[in-house]
C-alpha cells in the first residue's frame, strides 16, 4: 500500500481544475463570517436559494441586494439569537463558539459521546449480488445509489466510483450545484427523479431494491417522509450496506440541524482555535473544507468495510458518520505541527486530462494505491440529470 502526502492534500478539494481558466466560486456573496453586536461572529450559508431566502427572512431584508446591507443588519444582532432565528426560518448558520463552549453544550456533549464511525449490523443478504471484483477495480459490478449533496457524501461516492462501482446519483429537478459538481462527480452518472410523486417514489424504490450500497446525506426523517424508512429500505434490499452522513451527529438536540463544513468549524471551536493560533481578530477556519472531505473519505472506507463484512457474514450493515464527529476527532488529536502542502497545487498538472461537455478538466493523480487498485476515472459529470435513472 502506498499513500502520497502531497496528493492527499490535493484531494481535499484541490484535485481538479479546468484546463483553461478557473472554476466559478461556489460561494454566494451572502455566505461568510460577519461580526455581531455582542462582540462575537456568525457564519451564514446562503449557497442554496432556500437557505439564502431564510437568511434574508431572519434579517427582515427580503429584498437585500448587497453584502453591505446584510452585514449592517447582522451587526445589530447577537450571534446566538441570530443563529436561532436563521435556523427557525429554515436556514443554516453557526455562531462562533470556543472549543470549551461547544463541549459544555448539549449538542457538543452528544457528539463527543458518539463514535467516529458507528456500525449496526442488519439482516441477511439475498443472493444474486452483481459484484465482480478485479485486482485493479475491486468494486466492479457493485451498484451504489447516491442520495447525497455538498460535499462529504458526494466525496464518498466519488471514491467508490473510482474503485469501479456503478454510482448513480439521484436529484430532484429543483436542485442544482454547478460550481461544486466538478469536484465530486468523477466517474458517476446522474439522473433526476421527483421522489415526492408516486411514480418517482416507485422508481427510486426500484433502484434501491437492486442497489448494493446506499449513501445518503439526508436529515432525520427525510427518507421516512418519502416512504423509505429504515424498515422499508431493509425490506426492499435485504443485506443493504447503508452509509449515512449528517452535519451535527445522530443524537442530541442538533441531530436534525442543517449544517455544512464552514458552519461546523464555527460551532465546534475550530474557527476560534484558528483565530487564537493566528493571533487574529476574526475567526480563522481551515484553508480547505477538511471536515467534508475527511468525513467523505471515511464514509467511503465504511462502505468498503460493509461490503467486505457482507461477503464474510452474509449480513448487511448501517454506518453513521458526521462532520461534527470528525471535528471532535480532529480537535482531540495530538498534532505534529503543520506539514507543507507545497506539492498539492502542482499535483493537478501531473494528472489526467478528461474531456467534458463544459471543457477539458485536469484531475490530480490518485493519492493511494493498494496492490493494483487505485482511483481511476473516465468521465467527470458537470451537469445533473444527463443519464437515465437505471443501473448499467
Amino acid at each position: 500500500m502506498g499513500v502520497d502526502r502531497a496528493l492527499v492534500d490535493a484531494w481535499l478539494g484541490r484535485h481538479i481544475r479546468p484546463a483553461q481558466g478557473s472554476f466559478p466560486s461556489p460561494w454566494d456573496p451572502f455566505s461568510g463570517a460577519f461580526p455581531t453586536v455582542d462582540g462575537s461572529w456568525i457564519h451564514t450559508h446562503a449557497n442554496a436559494p432556500h437557505h439564502r431566502a431564510a437568511l434574508l427572512t431572519a434579517l427582515a431584508l427580503p429584498d437585500a441586494q448587497t453584502v453591505e446591507e446584510v452585514s449592517a443588519a447582522i451587526a445589530h444582532r447577537g450571534a446566538d439569537e441570530l443563529e436561532s432565528a436563521i435556523v427557525s426560518a429554515g436556514g443554516a448558520a453557526a455562531a462562533l463558539r470556543t472549543r470549551a463552549e461547544w463541549m459544555r453544550s448539549a449538542p457538543g456533549s452528544a457528539v463527543a459521546a458518539e463514535p467516529l464511525i458507528a456500525r449496526t449490523d442488519s439482516g441477511p443478504a439475498r443472493s444474486g449480488a452483481t459484484w465482480r471484483p478485479e485486482p485493479a477495480r475491486p468494486l466492479a459490478g457493485l451498484r451504489v445509489l447516491d442520495l447525497t449533496r455538498v460535499i462529504a457524501g458526494p466525496a464518498a461516492t466519488q471514491v467508490l466510483a473510482g474503485l469501479g462501482a456503478d454510482v448513480l446519483r439521484i436529484d430532484p429537478d429543483t436542485w442544482d450545484e454547478p460550481a461544486v459538481l466538478p469536484y465530486v462527480m468523477a466517474g458517476k452518472r446522474s439522473a433526476r427523479l421527483d421522489a415526492k410523486t408516486p411514480a418517482g417514489r416507485r422508481a427510486l424504490a426500484d433502484l434501491l431494491a437492486s442497489a448494493d450500497v446506499l449513501v445518503h446525506g439526508y436529515r432525520a426523517g427525510a427518507l421516512d417522509h418519502l416512504g423509505l424508512g429504515e424498515g422499508e429500505r431493509q425490506r426492499l434490499r435485504p443485506g443493504l450496506v447503508e452509509v449515512g452522513v449528517r452535519a451535527y451527529g445522530w443524537s442530541g438536540p442538533w441531530a436534525g440541524r442543517r449544517g455544512f463544513d464552514s458552519l461546523v468549524q464555527f460551532s465546534t471551536g475550530i474557527a476560534d482555535i484558528g483565530r487564537r493560533h493566528a493571533d487574529a481578530a476574526a475567526p480563522v477556519s481551515l484553508p480547505v473544507q477538511a471536515l467534508d472531505w475527511t468525513t467523505g473519505y471515511l464514509a467511503a472506507a465504511a462502505a468498503v468495510a460493509g461490503i467486505t463484512r457482507r461477503q464474510v457474514s452474509g449480513r448487511g450493515s448501517t454506518w453513521r458518520l458526521s462532520l461534527a464527529s470528525t471535528a471532535h476527532a480532529l480537535t482531540t488529536l495530538e498534532g505534529e505541527g503543520a506539514a507543507s502542502d507545497s506539492g498539492a497545487d502542482s499535483a493537478v498538472g501531473a494528472g489526467q486530462r478528461i474531456e467534458t461537455q463544459d471543457g477539458a478538466l485536469l484531475l490530480a493523480p490518485p493519492p493511494f494505491r493498494v496492490g493494483e487498485a487505485t482511483l481511476r476515472f473516465d468521465r467527470v459529470t458537470t451537469r445533473l440529470g444527463g443519464d437515465p435513472p437505471a443501473w448499467l
